[in-house]
């Protein structure tokens, strides 16, 4: 009789024990998170390299799958994006890395980096073989474009730490379009140009070839990464819309990531949105046109780095100053 009593006394913990467990382990019903609230975003971008990194975002826009509202504007000029950004048509821009500069002087600080787009664009060309690194330009002739923006800075600080400034005659062209003209003739026998026009150049003369990469010379010579191209938004957008902008970034890199995965449809869409003209050109163009995303402390590093430069070669080229800490957003 004591065993059975025993026995019934053991069965009624467990029993009490495994109801208390059922009951503690029960899970408390999880809080609902709040679905994202799109916000309203007007965009512009560059026709060109700078405009490559958002044509797929620009694609989810219209197939009505984008997580905000954006507006997109395609412009063929710089000062259509200063203009912009000034009278307050635009939230957020893709420009040159010394105009973003620029721009935060004239709004006295009203100007965030957001993100690096695109790195260096600028190539050598020649119609010949003669030009194997930058030290054999001395005694050469060499035609340019971009006199008195970034090319010619990059250019002159490129041949001043390869000591042969003085040894290189440099003829500036009006535009690319000219100089690719006189490239393909074969009439400038060594040119820099940029990307897409580098492409659109070589596809009109087989005896043309990339000489050097100025990317590639700029990196060797600073030990930084040559920026040519970056995402700039208000400041005072971004601050009553810091969720927003997170998400406008999230998109924008991925944007970018199928920019570089998936060339065949980017060159269709930017045929489609007027960044380059022609897919084909497109399509042989992209590879060599570094689009990339950087941001954070990477993206500060690098972006602080270029402007010195431009600052050193001319403080006119980005406004007069040096933007401080608060033109890195997120950094």
């Amino acid at each position: 009789m004591k065993k059975v009593i025993s026995l019934l006394l053991v069965f009624a913990i467990v029993f009490a024990f495994a109801a208390c467990g059922t009951t503690n382990n029960e899970e408390e019903p999880k809080a609902t998170e709040a679905p994202y609230q799109s916000v309203s975003m007007r965009v512009a971008g560059l026709a060109g390299p700078t405009g490559i990194g958002m044509v797929n975002l620009m694609k989810s826009q219209d197939d009505k799958i984008a997580k905000n509202d954006y507006k997109f504007s395609v412009v063929s000029d710089p000062t259509e994006i200063v203009s912009g950004m000034t009278n307050n048509s635009y939230d957020i821009a893709a420009c040159p890395i010394n105009l973003a500069a620029t721009l935060y002087n004239k709004l006295q600080g009203n100007i965030q980096v957001l993100s690096v787009n695109t790195k260096g664009v600028l190539y050598i060309l020649e119609n010949g073989n003669t030009i194997n690194s930058l030290s054999d330009l001395a005694g050469k002739k060499l035609y340019a474009t971009g006199q008195g923006s970034t090319p010619e800075y990059i250019l002159n600080y490129l041949l001043e730490k390869s000591g042969i400034a003085d040894k290189v005659e440099v003829e500036y062209v009006t535009s690319h379009d000219e100089l690719a003209t006189l490239a393909a003739s074969g009439k400038a026998t060594i040119s820099m140009l940029p990307e897409p026009k580098v492409t659109a150049a070589l596809t009109k003369n087989a005896d043309l070839r990339i000489a050097l990469n100025l990317t590639a010379e700029f990196e060797k010579i600073s030990g930084k990464t040559l920026i040519q191209g970056v995402v700039i938004a208000k400041k005072d957008f971004v601050e009553k819309n810091p969720e927003a902008v997170k998400m406008f970034l999230k998109e924008y890199e991925a944007s970018i990531n199928a920019a570089n995965n998936d060339i065949e449809t980017t060159s269709a869409l930017c045929e489609q949105y007027g960044i380059i003209p022609k897919a084909p050109v497109a399509k042989k163009a992209i590879p060599n046109c570094n689009i990339a995303y950087i941001d954070g402390a990477d993206m500060k590093a690098s972006v602080s780095a270029n402007l010195q430069i431009f600052f050193d070669a001319n403080p006119k080229s980005i406004g007069g100053k040096l933007p401080s800490d608060d033109f890195y957003f997120g950094a």
